[in-house]
Formats: C-alpha cells, sequence, structure tokens
C-alpha cells in the first residue's frame, strides 16, 4: 500500500494534490444549486458539499471555496435569502458539470448549459426541471473556517418535490431509482445501487435486511 505522508502530499504537483485530496475522502452528493439575484438573473452551479443536517427543523449544509473571487450562489443567496437544491441524475451530468466553468454574472448557466429553469410554490429561486429531487431552501446562517477561508452554509429545507414512485412506505427516497449520481473529487460522476438496508442497530440484535 502507498504511503504520503503531510509533507509529501504539501510537495506534490498542484493537480496531482488537488485530484488526490478531493477523492480520498470518499464519495460525495451530486447537486445543482439554484439561485437569482434580486433583479431576477438566474445562476445554476455544481456543488459536492450538500450534507444533511437534521430532520427537525429540517436543514441542511454545503461548502463554499473563499470568496477571494466571485461566487455568484453566495452572493444570490445572501441577496434574496433563497436558493434551490436540486439532484444530479444520470441522464444529465454533462450539462450539470459544464456550470462548473466560470461563466460572468450576467450570464445564467440554465441558459449556457442547455437545462431549464422552473419555478413553483411561489419560491424566488428557480429549481431545474430536468431534476428529479428537488429542494427549495432559506438561508438560516453561515460560518467561516478560519483554517482555509472557507463558508459553511445552513439552510432550511422549506419544500421538497419527488416522484412518489421512489419513495417507500417509511418515508425513505430511494435514490437509485431516480437514478441520482454521486462525485468522486471533482469530475468523477457514479452511478448508484443500492446493495441493502438494514433494520436499526441495536447492541447484541441481528441486523436484519429490510429491503
Amino acid at each position: 500500500m502507498k504511503h504520503l505522508n503531510k509533507s509529501q502530499i504539501i510537495n506534490l504537483p498542484r493537480f496531482e494534490r488537488m485530484n488526490l485530496i478531493n477523492s480520498c475522502g470518499g464519495i460525495k452528493s451530486a447537486n445543482l444549486l439554484g439561485s437569482c439575484n434580486a433583479k431576477g438573473e438566474t445562476n445554476l452551479a455544481v456543488f459536492n458539499s450538500v450534507i444533511h443536517l437534521g430532520s427537525n427543523p429540517p436543514q441542511l449544509t454545503f461548502t463554499l471555496r473563499p470568496t477571494t473571487v466571485e461566487r455568484h450562489t453566495y452572493s444570490n443567496l445572501k441577496e434574496t435569502g433563497v436558493f434551490t437544491v436540486n439532484h444530479i441524475h444520470e441522464e444529465i451530468i454533462k450539462e450539470a458539470h459544464q456550470t462548473s466553468a466560470s461563466y460572468d454574472a450576467s450570464t445564467s448557466e440554465f441558459d449556457a448549459v442547455g437545462l431549464e429553469a422552473e419555478y413553483k410554490a411561489n419560491f424566488k429561486a428557480p429549481f431545474v426541471k430536468q431534476s428529479k429531487i428537488q429542494l427549495a431552501c432559506s438561508f438560516e446562517n453561515e460560518y467561516h473556517i478560519k483554517e482555509n477561508g472557507c463558508i459553511v452554509v445552513v439552510a432550511n429545507i422549506e419544500h421538497i418535490f419527488y416522484d412518489e414512485t421512489i419513495q417507500t412506505k417509511d418515508g425513505f427516497l430511494d435514490l437509485t431509482k431516480a437514478k441520482s449520481v454521486g462525485i468522486i473529487g471533482l469530475d468523477g460522476y457514479v452511478k448508484t445501487e443500492m446493495l441493502d438496508r438494514f433494520s436499526y442497530a441495536r447492541p447484541e440484535q441481528e441486523l436484519k435486511s429490510i429491503l
């Protein structure tokens, strides 16, 4: 097994180091965050850092890189207080990844990559119409990470839209049926496959499959 210590990692070529560290943490969620400014100009960006925070109240977090350059998602959600989270599925990975290009603020990624914006539930931020699982979120708080300049955003989930056929009786959403994908590193998209679901784990009690 290959071994690299911290000094060796830091001294790797930039892109080799970036790819190594971004991928070694495991498979991450793949989402498109939709937002708009007060003028209604839309923005769409791929994020691999959206994670569950809590279910009561329903909240999630995502991480933004340092605002040393323009971060349109961040400026929009600070201006309007809302944004959407849209699952990326197998059929739209190319279009989704293209949103990572550095478009200027006057260019809508929806138009640039060929994805369609839609509005519903009187929510001000745009959803991705092609997405099969959509969340409407409102800004709650932010935490600045002094060690690297990143920002962790805490958001409330205000609305959820999804196809009822992917939900089981216990509320679980089977993302494999929605063909939601994950991301390895910054640019590796992977399929999801359900291997098993287990009963609630208790000491000295055998786990049972609940599929």
